[in-house]
């Protein structure tokens, strides 16, 4: 049997580290990007790499891939950090590199966690991408398309990894069991089904799942020979699950999203949990509060126009008492407006308006409801034929408000749901109104 002291460098690293994968065969997960015959499989294996970004959530193989490409390929190959690269160091790596190119060698540069390098960072690498100077792999936890400058990404394929699952996890275990030097050699002793609590812990963080097993192994019992974990060692060690959660990143707009759509889904268990994923994560009741009161007019309005109220009485809730008290304040609104009859009314009729108005901003308001404050003003007709709907026996008049090349549009669309069917058979009494009182001017 080999012997190993705590002074051997691969003992010194994480588990994670020991146990990164070296060549594809030993990759875990991504089948739709690496299996038999698949994209990214040929153009590793053909050394064929172009500019490319990995693009997917913590733990799932982005580095790794980087690192098997590193092996595989035949370039020269650099890695750069967002936090010590500067314009200066990106400059002298890239001048080595058209070198390097005059000689007929490639260079890859490697950027991990490539949204935090900053716009002028990116742009001092678009030119040699551009040339072929260089090929760029960037990796990133963000949306590519919120975080990577559009020139830049453009010229880049992008690559999204998914989420690992939770046989490819416990895989990953069980391998990290048999066959790592240190923790095969401590003879671990755990059930199946608190690797699958580790699993699922994890939350398809591979990084995340080894890390765990490997604190677990650190802490087991020692009995005859064997280290054993319980399911009491593995309860403390996972004191608290990390809920995947980046208030900034793009997980934050899915789960704020995945809210609104259970609301308006008319689904309140889905959108209490919902709710909970975001505050236990850290996101701030007053922005949830904000959200829902957007969805009070957004999917509600004239349906129920007490939604409104509920919403603007939670902010101010939330604000008076904070977190974690104003949680069941902010639990009743989501039920309150996934419960509530739904109507997009509102938002269909300003956006419909709105391209209108863009393509007519510079039409003149029509003369009749224009203000005549001076003497010239009135002598050009300004407020000419406006009619005061308060001195009207009915309170409406037959003016036009519209400009003349949108005359008879319709912006407000109500619908029959709860409240709205009153604010339709007013308007379609208004409707009638006029038009029966246009008719009779006409004669």
């Amino acid at each position: 049997m080999n012997e190993h002291t705590l002074f051997d460098d691969n003992i010194l690293e994480p588990l994670a580290s020991r146990m990164r994968p070296k060549s594809l065969c030993e990759f875990v997960g991504q089948e739709h990007l690496l299996g038999e015959g698949k994209i990214l499989n040929r153009l590793i294996s053909n050394d064929q790499i172009p500019s490319m970004i990995f693009y997917g959530p913590p733990g799932v193989g982005k580095t790794t891939l980087a690192s098997i490409i590193a092996e595989k390929t035949k370039a020269h190959f650099i890695v750069f950090s967002a936090v010590k690269s500067g314009i200066k160091e990106i400059k002298s790596v890239m001048e080595e590199a058209e070198k390097n190119q005059i000689f007929g060698s490639k260079t890859i540069v490697f950027v991990d966690e490539i949204h935090r390098f900053n716009k002028a960072q990116q742009d001092a690498f678009l030119p040699y991408v551009e040339k072929g100077s260089i090929i760029l792999i960037g990796a990133t936890t963000e949306n590519p398309s919120f975080e990577v400058n559009n020139a830049l990404l453009s010229r880049t394929k992008v690559f999204m990894l998914k989420q690992l699952d939770k046989e490819d996890i416990i895989n990953l275990l069980k391998r990290a069991i048999n066959e790592d030097v240190v923790l095969k050699e401590q003879h671990i002793k755990i059930s199946d089904e608190l690797l699958e609590t580790i699993a699922l812990y994890a939350n398809g963080d591979a990084r995340l799942a080894l890390s765990t097993l490997e604190m677990c192994a650190l802490n087991g019992e020692e009995k005859n020979g064997k280290t054993i974990i319980s399911e009491e060692l593995i309860g403390d060690c996972l004191s608290k699950k990390s809920l995947m959660y980046d208030k900034h990143g793009e997980e934050h707009y899915n789960i704020i999203s995945a809210l609104h759509k259970s609301m308006r889904n008319s689904d309140p268990d889905a959108a209490i949990y919902w709710l909970s994923r975001m505050l236990e994560g850290g996101e701030d009741p007053l922005y949830i509060a904000r959200r829902i009161t957007r969805f009070a007019s957004e999917d509600i309005g004239l349906a129920d126009t007490n939604a409104l109220n509920v919403a603007i009485n939670v902010y101010q809730a939330c604000h008076f008492i904070g977190y974690p008290e104003c949680s069941v304040h902010l639990t009743e609104a989501v039920v309150y407006m996934s419960l509530a009859p739904k109507s997009n009314a509102m938002y269909v009729g300003y956006e419909t308006a709105k391209k209108d108005a863009l393509s007519d901003l510079a039409k003149p308001v029509p003369l009749n409801i224009c203000n005549a404050p001076t003497k010239m003003m009135k002598e050009l007709d300004y407020g000419k034929g406006y009619v005061y709907a308060h001195d009207t026996k009915d309170k409406l008049t037959t003016m036009d408000c519209l400009p003349d090349n949108l005359l008879g549009k319709t912006y407000y669309m109500p619908t029959e749901e709860g409240n709205e069917i009153r604010f339709k058979q007013r308007l379609e009494s208004i409707k009638e109104w006029k038009k029966k009182h246009k008719e009779m001017e006409k004669k």
